[in-house]
């Protein structure tokens, strides 16, 4: 067996005996540790999570990415047309990509300054948060046409309640978290915030709350879900901290925050929302990307060029992926097939597909200008929860 097989399987089994399920290990290397002939053994009753009502019932407590796996596309997304959408910031169009063959097969002229193309709740569409053209351009993803655009004010990243109700606009120059109706987008309430630069998000695991990061006052806030309220805030403790990306982890009790100045990211208890602690990763943290087996996210190290490759189960780090040549690796996603991680190349033009088993380059394409939160899709899941893809 080999060796990157070997320890897989190891995380593999260490994991599965911490929970006490096998049902837990949906990993490609289940069976291969066990062996086909394992015997079955009977699975603990999982108990119900008390979710934010009208939310789809939790899959499984442990994992929240459980309906995330290979290949597990629902069957709104089946028959999409896998792409890769990549919005350039400064030539104010989105780069369309076929991602079997790396090329480019349309470039989309949108609102002024795109930053974000973000799946919708009900997965039928991926809307372009155009920031200073206030507005959102749909696409479908079934023909990649692109509709008329929606007038939203200052869209800077774009959420959708665990519930589907409601899209959350992160109006970062406004400096407000704007609820409205996800699917006509008119204004259901506008909550004014005490910091600078709203920007990214997730969800608790039972949808009942949020956590945000304001990237130019270095501080994060915590969101009652059903009362759209802001209900805590704190400075992180470092001079100039720049929070950017949000990821909770697959047991639903950390949240992670990458910050690009501190060069590292932030790791805070969901639930007490109290002091976070800090684990270096590499210059200009910027991006959070879960594995498709929960094992492993992938950190974007924008400013040193490199991916950094954090272990869930053992809390630290596990490697570090170095582009050749360098490069600005930013947003983006993983395959459907957890195969390739796909990333946008913020300042150098470019878009980069990695191999996730070898963190090897499989290539480089040239882009627009100022390539930022690009979307793989389809993707895994039954709902997204917004932002280039953050799906349950």
């Amino acid at each position: 067996m080999h060796p990157t097989t070997i320890a897989r399987v190891l995380i593999a089994g260490a994991a599965c005996l911490a929970l006490s399920s096998l049902a837990a290990c949906t990993g490609d290397h289940a069976d291969e540790a066990l062996g086909s002939k394992a015997p079955v053994r009977p699975q603990p009753r999982r108990q119900a999570v008390d979710t934010l009502p009208g939310m789809p019932p939790v899959l499984d407590p442990s994992d929240v990415y459980s309906a995330d796996r290979p290949g597990q596309l629902s069957p709104v997304v089946k028959d999409f047309p896998s792409r890769v959408y990549v919005p350039n910031t400064i030539s104010n169009t989105v780069t369309v990509i076929d991602p079997a063959t790396y090329k480019i097969i349309e470039t989309i002229p949108v609102g002024r300054q795109p930053q974000h193309v973000v799946p919708s709740w009900d997965l039928k569409t991926l809307w372009v948060n155009n920031d200073l053209g206030n507005s959102l351009t749909p696409i479908d993803p079934r023909t990649g046409r692109a509709g008329k655009p929606v007038d939203v004010h200052d869209p800077y990243n774009l959420y959708f309640t665990p519930d589907g109700k409601y899209a959350v606009v992160m109006a970062s120059a406004d400096r407000r978290l704007v609820f409205r109706d996800a699917h006509s987008m008119k204004v259901v309430k506008s909550v004014p915030v005490d910091c600078y630069g709203v920007n990214h998000a997730d969800f608790s695991t039972d949808g009942r709350y949020f956590i945000v990061s304001c990237e130019f006052s270095g501080e994060l806030l915590k969101v009652d879900t059903a009362q759209m309220k802001v209900v805590g805030q704190q400075k992180l403790p470092y001079h100039g901290a720049m929070p950017q990306d949000v990821k909770m982890s697959p047991d639903g009790k950390r949240f992670y925050i990458a910050d690009m100045v501190a060069d590292g990211m932030w790791i805070v208890d969901g639930a007490t929302f109290g002091k976070p602690v800090f684990l270096p990763t590499g210059k200009g943290a910027h991006g959070l990307y879960v594995s498709r087996d929960s094992r492993v996210m992938y950190v974007s190290n924008r400013g040193e060029g490199t991916i950094s490759l954090f272990d869930f189960a053992h809390d630290k780090l596990v490697g570090k992926w170095h582009l050749p040549g360098g490069g600005s690796p930013d947003m983006g996603g993983v395959s459907a097939d957890g195969k390739v991680l796909w990333l946008s190349g913020r300042y150098n033009s470019e878009v980069y597909a990695i191999d996730t088993r070898t963190g090897r380059e499989l290539a480089r394409i040239k882009v627009g200008r100022g390539p930022h939160g690009l979307a793989v899709y389809p993707q895994p899941g039954r709902y997204s929860l917004g932002h280039t893809g953050i799906f349950r």
